[in-house]
Parts: C-alpha cells; sequence; structure tokens
C-alpha cells in the first residue's frame, strides 16, 4: 500500500477537494483561489515536461518547448522512472488527450 510522505488532516482534506471537480472549469475555478497563477503554471509545466519525456523527446527540446529548466525536466523525469506513479497515473488517464500536446 503506498503511503504518501506529506499524508496529514490537511493534505486529505485538499486530496478529497481535487476529488470532488467534475469539470475543467471547476478545476480553474478552484485551482486559481487555493493556488497563485505561477504555481498553476508550474504546475502545468511539468505535466507537459512529464508528456514529453514520456515521448522521448530530448532535455534540450523540451527545454526549448516548455522553458523548462534543466533541473526541472531531471525532476520530473526522476519522478516518471522512481516516484509514487502519480505522473504515470495520470498520464494513462490522459493518453488521448495527452497525445494532442506532442
Amino acid at each position: 500500500m503506498f503511503e504518501p510522505r506529506v499524508k496529514s488532516e490537511q493534505t486529505d482534506l485538499l486530496m478529497k477537494a481535487v476529488l470532488t471537480l467534475e469539470t475543467t472549469d471547476d478545476a480553474y475555478r478552484f485551482f486559481e483561489d487555493i493556488c497563485t497563477i505561477a504555481e498553476i503554471k508550474s504546475m502545468a509545466q511539468r505535466l507537459e515536461v512529464a508528456v514529453l519525456l514520456r515521448h522521448g523527446v530530448t532535455y534540450q527540446e523540451i527545454a526549448r518547448q516548455t522553458g523548462a529548466s534543466s533541473a526541472t525536466i531531471s525532476r520530473v523525469n526522476r519522478a516518471l522512472n522512481y516516484g509514487a506513479d502519480g505522473y504515470n497515473r495520470v498520464l494513462n488517464a490522459l493518453q488521448p488527450e495527452a497525445s494532442e500536446h506532442e
């Protein structure tokens, strides 16, 4: 069984809140309220980096396309290969949609 490193009552509430979001509009509304614009953009960039890494795109090309630093690309790559499997689960669920962002 997976045991998250950040698990607490507060993070449980956050994860349950995310699971209540039913539409993209709901998600935008929630994330604009709970995150800064920079935080949202940073998370979106990391997800895009994960998509590109899974498609075998080079670090240099990913940096060019996304503006991500090599440290960010490396961190995402490490999470894809050795992390909690969160990226892979989300990308598998989004597979048809994620392919549009190549």
